[in-house]
């Protein structure tokens, strides 16, 4: 797996876990499901993403997503 899908896949992943945790547990997690949306729209105009920076000195090969 390359950067560009583990990093989408995260992202999915951790919206749908704050929108579930937002059902059973509290509104509040909605905040995460906003952050993680401020973060893609902020990396799509910049370019910076900061989890792209970890995989990339794990050693995650870099690459397209599709």
């Amino acid at each position: 797996m390359n950067v560009d899908k583990f990093v989408l896949r995260f992202a999915g992943s951790v919206v749908l876990l704050s929108l579930l945790l937002a059902y059973l547990v509290s509104p509040y997690w909605l905040w995460l499901t906003a952050f993680v949306g401020v973060n893609l729209v902020q990396s799509s105009f910049t370019g910076f993403c900061p989890l792209a920076i970890i995989l990339k000195k794990l050693g995650v090969k870099p690459g397209c997503a599709f």
